[in-house]
């Protein structure tokens, strides 16, 4: 989700209570604050040679260990203000994708993208999954996809003549 579709889910959504659900049927407390807003550009080299780049906002949310047991959670429009706040500090880039950092005693610092949204009773339910690392060089590293893959490709033996595509002679980086 791009940095102004949530803006403006947030927008249609103000009078509501904003929770996040950070795995399925697992919830962010609702003593968590937004801790942080980080306007990142990421300027990259894949292992195939292949220079990119992007933007992106993560949102940082916290537990706040003196409000365990709080059951109200922070209202959207709390959250519109804070994140408006920011804003006129350090302008938002609009079209980068949108994250949330998170971590609690079960579950390691990562940053989620936002998978989904639900609007349930008085509560505006975001939705984050955890994106895998993959190879972006698969054509030019030789790696053949999941979906590609056939059955005899998974039983047949790498050719011991050949380079393994991770090392400096190999055929990518």
């Amino acid at each position: 989700m791009k940095t102004q579709e949530l803006f403006k889910i947030l927008e249609q959504n103000k009078d509501k209570s904003l929770l996040f659900e950070y795995a399925p049927n697992k919830w962010v407390g609702a003593n968590y604050h937004i801790t942080e807003v980080k306007h990142v550009t990421i300027d990259s080299v894949d292992c195939g040679a292949q220079t990119d780049a992007w933007r992106e906002t993560i949102i940082q949310l916290w537990e706040s260990p003196k409000e365990i047991g709080k059951t109200e959670y922070m209202s959207v429009y709390k959250a519109m203000a804070i994140l408006n706040k920011v804003g006129k500090m350090k302008p938002y880039a609009l079209e980068a994708e949108v994250k949330f950092e998170y971590s609690n005693a079960t579950f390691n610092t990562a940053q989620l993208f936002v998978n989904d949204f639900e609007i349930r009773n008085n509560d505006l339910i975001v939705k984050l999954a955890i994106e895998k690392t993959d190879c972006k060089a698969k054509s030019t590293c030789g790696v053949p996809t999941e979906l590609n893959r056939t059955v005899s490709e998974e039983k047949e033996p790498v050719s011991a003549t050949e380079e393994p595509c991770c090392t400096p002679s190999g055929n990518c980086c």
